[in-house]
């Protein structure tokens, strides 16, 4: 059953390719429950006081989504990274602006143990993990991406391989590397 709906899934992300404007009203109803469900793994690392909302949150990234008019979409596991590296611009774009309005925008210096908890403090530890991950995709795209994908995209290991064309394996090897250079560069900062 589950392996229908992925495949009903993907087949309908390839006629939104093919231009098919009815495809968006019948995809939302197929993902939006697991959308929803990755907003709220994403704002369960937030602060305790966020005031952005899951639904808020799966409705900013659906409206971005829509706008993806030149994307060639692969599979369902290519549409939930991108869904995914969407949720993680408005969560950072989110904090910045947060940060900057609380803070007066000045910098500070961050110190994290595991960067998979990085968004629990507040939103200055959110800013340094997007800061760190954008160093990373600068110096290893890969890298970069898998993090998104694991981190922010809540894609197992094999879906992340899936969409990147690589095997589990890499991305294993890969996402334990890119963890350990971010908490790195974090407690740098």
């Amino acid at each position: 059953m589950e392996q229908d709906r992925k495949g009903r899934v993907t087949q309908i992300l390839q006629d939104w390719t093919k231009g098919d404007e009815q495809a968006l009203d019948r995809l939302m109803p197929l993902v939006y429950e697991e959308l929803q469900r990755l907003a709220q793994q994403y704002l369960h690392r937030e602060r305790p006081d966020h005031t952005l909302q899951a639904t808020a949150l799966v409705h900013e990234a659906y409206l971005r989504l829509v706008d993806q008019r030149g994307v060639t979409w692969q599979n369902r596991a290519h549409f939930f990274g991108v869904a995914a590296q969407l949720m993680r611009r408005i969560l950072v774009d989110y904090a910045r602006r947060h940060h900057a309005a609380k803070r007066g925008g000045a910098a500070i210096k961050v110190s994290l143990t595991d960067v998979v908890i990085a968004a629990k403090e507040g939103p200055e530890e959110l800013v340094a993990l997007d800061d760190a991950l954008s160093r990373l995709a600068a110096l290893d795209p890969r890298q970069g991406r898998i993090v998104e994908l694991r981190l922010y995209g809540g894609l197992t290991v094999e879906e992340t391989a899936d969409v990147l064309g690589v095997s589990p394996a890499t991305v294993k090897r890969e996402w334990s590397t890119a963890k350990a250079w971010l908490a790195r560069e974090i407690r740098a900062g």
